[in-house]
């Protein structure tokens, strides 16, 4: 299994958590206790400790968006045999996403998570599917077990950077 990370990394991909958008974070169905940044921050996700859990049922609804352009190609989503989670479908550009909504769209790309996935193995995605990603939306829709709490420890996102011209960086020019 450590091909495959190891490949990961040869081919120039990046873990993208230097990219993420922080103020605009989101889950939806989070326990108060365990939330998204204990998953997804750099240092909490890595502490067997910390974890995200779902709160009323099994379901979370994660939207990450990112500070510039990116290309994804591929994640890692680790969490216990019987709690972890098990269908995730992921949704590129897609905002304001809810429960209520979510199965109106077709998703990106949809994984069925394994043992050894859960355990850390990246998933490979359908790359040309997230080429211009400015946000990803992570929908959880069960989990291994059947239960009603849903336990992440850990979400990593890898790919690179588009090369792209940030805005806010752009000078206003003065009328002569």
């Amino acid at each position: 299994m450590a091909s495959a990370a190891s490949s990961t990394s040869q081919r120039g991909q990046v873990d993208l958590v230097d990219f993420v958008d922080w103020s605009g974070v989101e889950c939806l169905n989070q326990s108060g206790s365990h939330s998204i940044a204990n998953a997804l921050k750099q240092g909490y996700r890595d502490d067997d400790g910390l974890h995200l859990a779902s709160d009323s049922d099994e379901q979370l609804l994660i939207y990450i968006p990112f500070t510039q352009m990116i290309k994804l190609h591929s994640i890692v989503i680790k969490g216990p045999e019987e709690e972890g989670p098990k269908t995730v479908k992921l949704f590129s550009n897609k905002e304001h996403m809810g429960f209520s909504n979510v199965g109106d769209y077709p998703p990106s790309d949809t994984v069925v998570l394994s043992d050894e996935q859960l355990k850390g193995q990246p998933v490979i995605l359908k790359y040309v599917k997230f080429q211009n990603v400015r946000s990803l939306t992570i929908f959880v829709e069960d989990n291994q077990g059947g239960d009603d709490v849903t336990t992440v420890h850990k979400i990593a996102l890898f790919g690179t950077t588009v090369d792209t011209t940030n805005m806010k960086d752009l000078k206003k020019i003065e009328d002569h």
